[in-house]
């Protein structure tokens, strides 16, 4: 089976549910605008083997496009919107993209390819054409590596790969329900939300409620009029939107009594109070519609207080994890009686894992195999010869450990550890969970630097305009005293300009670095 076919089996299930929820094309409805899109890629000579690039927002035409793509049997490059001309230059020179099908707000004189207006009305459709009979194992996507620890990969997913990302989420089937609606404000040029935001609820016959803005405001309006059951998001946004409530609440002088209901609803339950909880749940689930059954979260590490604010409120969440390798969601977390925190779950579907090289903490790198793993990347035998081993199994090249559970946690990135000259590791993630703690601090990076020819584990902190040099000096040194000694953080820097990030937040610690030594942030 491929895409196109998929898409078709789910039409068969649901024809008159909606698909593209904003728009009210049913999944009946759809398909006509798929053709409509393939005759016009066909006029302009897309065909089988041509690789089309999509450099778009969250917009009707990126998902019409992308199966059109597939119609014709082309696969899709998938750009990030937040790159330089330069390097979608380089992405479609090392793929042989001659054409992407862009909004207009992205084009460019580029030497190497042409841009076609994704949002172009598409007025005819020819009645012959038919959609190419790609196999299973055809590349359906493209994808670049986030880069954040080294050089870009190209990264093929084969329709046989998306499928399965697909199937995988029904270890959660109780929460995705047929004509459900699912909130899609994650890119899906980003493995994440191409997954979670695309694939799951295709798989599931929900609609999709696409959202090309993160803008609070019209994501909170969203939330209100259309009441979606499903919300993808990173950890970041989760984070804000508990901050929001919380303020509103205190503001109307009343987070005394409602945290105290929230944290003791199993004893008012018990004691015939159990109205109460409901009632206080359901008027802070009202900010997200009021229908919210899962919150799933992916692209770094939830606070425990954050995952634990919204079950509170009576919304399962899932901690996933994964990569552009695995078509993202390679494990989620299953709702356990005492979760142990920031633990990311287990391996989904038809997909198994290996903890390879423990140390004396049972920390070790993750090896996975599996229906959603790659084949390799495209034109790169070394770096395949170095990813796989005999057996099939893919070096995640994250450290992880297992807790009693039988979950997962995240250490850090093999080469993002502290190696100290005592040959004692330093995991950054640790550190800067702790430090994300501190009142006025934005972001922090903890990385490998060099002072006074040691090696140490240097810190660069993105606080508020209000933070002093003084006041962090203190929060550093008092939340050192919280781990051993030689994982103290004491040589650091100041800016309140934000991190340089990814898509999904996460920081980009080779640029940080390379910062600090440009001399761009106050060293303290």
């Amino acid at each position: 089976m491929n895409m196109y076919q998929f898409f078709e089996q789910t039409m068969e299930k649901c024809p008159t549910t909606l698909f593209l929820v904003r728009e009210k094309i049913s999944f009946a409805d759809f398909p006509k605008l798929v053709r409509a899109r393939a005759t016009t890629l066909k006029k302009i000579g897309v065909q089988y083997g041509d690789t089309l690039g999509v450099l778009a927002h969250n917009i009707p035409e990126f998902i019409t496009t992308l199966f059109a793509a597939w119609y014709r049997g082309a696969r899709v490059l998938l750009l990030d919107t937040n790159l330089t001309n330069s390097e979608y230059d380089n992405m479609t020179k090392l793929t042989q993209c001659k054409l992407v099908a862009a909004e207009k707000s992205f084009f460019y004189d580029a030497a190497g390819f042409e841009f076609f207006d994704i949002q172009t009305v598409d007025d005819e459709t020819d009645p012959e054409l038919k959609p190419y009979p790609l196999d299973a194992n055809d590349i359906a996507t493209l994808s670049f590596t986030s880069g954040s620890t080294g050089t870009p990969k190209i990264v093929p997913l084969t329709h046989f790969n998306l499928i399965e990302c697909a199937n995988s989420f029904d270890d959660f089937n109780q929460w995705f329900q047929p004509g459900g609606v699912l909130y899609g404000f994650l890119p899906l040029y980003h493995i994440f939300g191409f997954a979670a935001g695309f694939l799951a609820p295709l798989h599931f016959q929900m609609g999709i409620l696409l959202q090309p803005s993160i803008n609070p405001k019209l994501i909170l309006s969203d939330f209100k009029e259309y009441r979606p059951h499903v919300i993808p998001s990173v950890p970041k946004m989760w984070e804000l939107f508990r901050k929001k409530i919380i303020e509103e609440i205190k503001a109307q002088k009343k987070w005394w009594i409602v945290s105290f209901i929230l944290k003791n609803q199993k004893w008012l339950q018990k004691i015939g109070f159990g109205f109460i909880v409901r009632r206080v749940q359901k008027q802070i689930c009202a900010v997200f519609g009021g229908r919210v059954q899962l919150m799933i979260a992916g692209g770094a590490a939830t606070k425990p207080e954050v995952e634990k604010f919204y079950n509170d409120l009576g919304i399962a969440f899932i901690q996933g994890y994964g990569m552009t390798e695995t078509v993202g969601p390679f494990c989620g977390s299953r709702p356990v009686k005492k979760r142990i925190p920031y633990a990311f779950g287990a391996p989904l579907g038809n997909n198994e894992c290996e903890i390879r090289d423990k140390d004396e903490n049972g920390i070790g790198m993750l090896w996975v195999r599996g229906h959603q793993v790659f084949g390799g990347y495209m034109n790169n035998d070394a770096a395949n010869a170095e990813s796989f081993d005999e057996r099939g199994f893919f070096c995640t090249g994250d450290l992880v450990y297992m807790d009693k559970n039988g979950e997962l946690h995240f250490a850090g990135r093999k080469k993002q550890v502290i190696v100290l000259d005592s040959g004692k590791n330093v995991y950054p993630d640790e550190l800067e969970a702790m430090f994300l703690d501190i009142p006025g601090v934005k972001n922090v990076a903890v990385f490998e630097h060099q002072v006074n020819g040691k090696t140490v584990a240097y810190g660069v902190f993105s606080v508020e305009p209000d933070m002093t040099a003084d006041k962090l000096s203190k929060a550093v040194a008092d939340a050192n005293k919280r781990v051993a000694k030689y994982k103290w953080v004491t040589h650091f820097a100041m800016t309140t300009d934000d991190l340089p990030m990814t898509s999904t937040q996460k920081v980009k610690h080779h640029l940080v670095k390379q910062n600090l030594i440009d001399g761009k942030y106050n060293e303290i």
